[in-house]
C-alpha cells in the first residue's frame, strides 16, 4: 500500500525517512527511546485503545527533543506511512508547541476552533481532530507526546476521553522510569554492601509510584463503563481492565523478586483447599478471553484436598499457561493438567511448537536472564523464576522438558506441605 499524502490548500505532505542530519550520539540516544517505548507490553494496547475510545484512526508515542520528531510506536489506519523510528520537521508539529508549555492540545474539529483553524500544522498534514498529551517523567524532563488524530473531525474534549490519555501518558512514563531505575538496579545488584538499600528503594518506587497510577486508571475505567458507551465500549473497557490487570501482576511479580532477595521469602497463606478445580478453571477461562484463537485441553482430577496457597497456584499456572499460549503452535492445542491422588499434587503445562535450545534450559528459571525462543522469557524475565519460587515454598519442584514434539513445565508437590 502506498502512502497517503493528506492534502489541504494545495499543501503536501509525506512523513520523512529517520533524520539523517543528527549527529550519532543524538541518534544513538533516540534509537535507545525507541527500543525503551517497544519495551512497554501495554504501549499496543493503550494506542488501540486510544483509537477505539475517540474514533481516530492515527494514534503514536512520540519522542520529541529540541530539534526532533520522532514516532516510538504507531498504530496507523489511515496509511499515514510513519513507522517506528520515522521523523517528522519538528517545527511542522504542534508537539513542538506542547514540549515548551508542557500542555495538552485537544482539538474537535480545526476548521472551528479558533486557535488552530489558521494554524501551519492542520493544513500541512490535513487533519480535523487531534489530541495530544505530553508525557514527562518523573525528574520532569520532557520525553513526547502520546497523540492521535485523524482528517474527520471527533469530539474529544470529553473529560473521559482527556482522563485516559493523561492516565495512558503518565503510565508510559512511570513505566519508562521503572526501566531506567531496573537498569541501575541490575548493575548496583552485584555490590553486596548497597544490595539491601537498593531493594528497600525499588520495593518503594514499585509500591507507590507505579501502584497508584494503575490504581487511578483502573478507577477510571470503571467510570467510563457506567457511562453511555457505543456497541464497542463494553468490549473496549474489558480490554483496558486487562491490561491493568497485566501491569498490576507485573508489579506483584517483580515485588515477589525483591522481598525474595532481600531474606524474607515469598509470603504464603496455607489452606487445604478441596474445591482447587475452580480457581484452575477460572485462570484458564481468563487467558483465554485474551487468546480466544487458541484452544486449550483441560483436564483436572483432584481425588484428594491439597494443602497450599490457592493464589499463589493460580499464579504459577497463569505463568505457565501464558507462556504456552504466546508461545505455542497456534493450531495445537494447550494441554493444562491437575491431579491429586496417592498424597500428591500435580500440574501440568504442555504445548507443541519449536523447542527450547538446550543450552537455554539450565538457565530457564533464574531471574533477568536474556533468554529467546519459544516458552522462554520476555520483558523482566520474572515469570517462570517466581513459578520455580511457588514450587520451593510449597516444598515442591517444577521441571521442564522440550524437545521437537513438545515443550512440557511440570509441578510435582505434596498434597500436605
Amino acid at each position: 500500500m502506498s502512502r497517503l499524502q493528506f492534502r489541504m490548500e494545495g499543501a503536501t505532505h509525506e512523513p520523512t525517512i529517520p533524520a539523517r542530519n543528527l549527529s550519532g550520539g543524538k541518534m544513538e540516544s533516540i534509537a535507545q527511546d525507541i527500543d525503551a517505548v517497544a519495551r512497554i507490553d501495554a504501549v499496543p494496547s493503550i494506542l488501540e485503545i486510544a483509537c477505539r475510545i475517540t474514533g481516530l484512526r492515527f494514534a503514536a508515542v512520540a519522542r520529541v527533543t529540541e530539534t526532533t520528531w520522532t514516532a516510538c510506536a504507531v498504530r496507523d489506519e489511515i496509511a499515514f506511512g510513519l513507522l517506528p523510528g520515522g521523523t517528522l520537521e519538528l517545527e511542522s508539529t504542534i508537539c513542538n508547541e506542547i514540549r515548551e508549555s508542557r500542555m495538552g492540545v485537544i482539538i474537535d474539529e480545526v476548521s472551528q476552533d479558533a486557535v488552530f483553524r489558521d494554524h501551519h500544522t492542520p493544513r500541512q498534514y490535513g487533519f480535523e481532530s487531534y489530541i495530544s498529551i505530553p508525557i514527562v517523567r518523573r525528574d520532569g524532563t520532557f520525553f513526547g507526546t502520546l497523540c492521535a488524530l485523524d482528517p474527520l473531525p471527533a469530539k474529544l474534549s470529553e473529560p473521559g476521553i482527556v482522563a485516559t490519555f493523561e492516565n495512558f501518558a503518565q503510565l508510559i512514563a512511570l513505566q519508562l522510569d521503572l526501566q531506567q531505575e531496573l537498569g541501575r538496579k541490575e548493575t548496583q545488584l552485584a555490590d553486596a554492601d548497597s544490595a539491601a538499600e537498593i531493594r528497600e528503594r525499588f520495593i518503594a518506587i514499585l509500591g507507590h509510584d507505579l501502584r497508584n497510577p494503575i490504581a487511578a486508571i483502573e478507577a477510571g475505567t470503571q467510570l467510563l463503563g457506567k457511562m453511555a458507551l457505543p456497541a464497542r465500549g463494553p468490549f473496549i473497557i474489558e480490554q483496558m481492565m486487562q491490561s491493568v490487570r497485566r501491569a498490576r501482576l507485573l508489579v506483584d511479580d517483580v515485588l515477589d523478586f525483591a522481598r525474595g532477595r532481600m531474606g524474607s521469602g515469598l509470603a504464603l497463606n496455607m489452606q487445604p483447599s478441596a474445591a482447587l478445580d475452580v480457581p484452575l478453571r477460572q485462570v484458564v477461562a481468563e487467558l483465554q478471553i485474551v487468546h480466544p484463537e487458541h484452544p486449550v485441553e483441560l483436564d483436572i482430577r483432584l481425588e484428594e484436598p491439597v494443602t497450599c496457597d490457592v493464589e499463589r497456584i493460580t499464579q504459577l499456572l497463569s505463568n505457565l499457561a501464558g507462556n504456552a499460549l504466546k508461545h505455542g503452535a497456534r493450531n495445537e492445542p494447550v494441554r493444562i493438567a491437575a491431579h491429586s491422588n496417592d498424597g500428591q499434587f500435580m500440574l501440568r503445562v504442555a504445548n507443541k511448537g519449536t523447542a527450547i535450545a538446550p543450552e537455554l534450559l539450565p538457565d530457564l528459571f533464574r531471574p533477568f536472564v536474556a533468554t529467546s525462543g519459544p516458552g522462554t522469557k520476555e520483558g523482566l524475565g520474572l515469570g517462570l523464576f517466581i513459578a520455580a519460587e511457588i514450587a520451593k515454598a510449597h516444598d515442591g519442584r517444577l521441571d521442564v522438558t522440550s524437545d521437537e514434539s513438545e515443550t512440557v513445565f511440570t509441578l510435582v508437590m505434596p498434597c500436605q506441605c
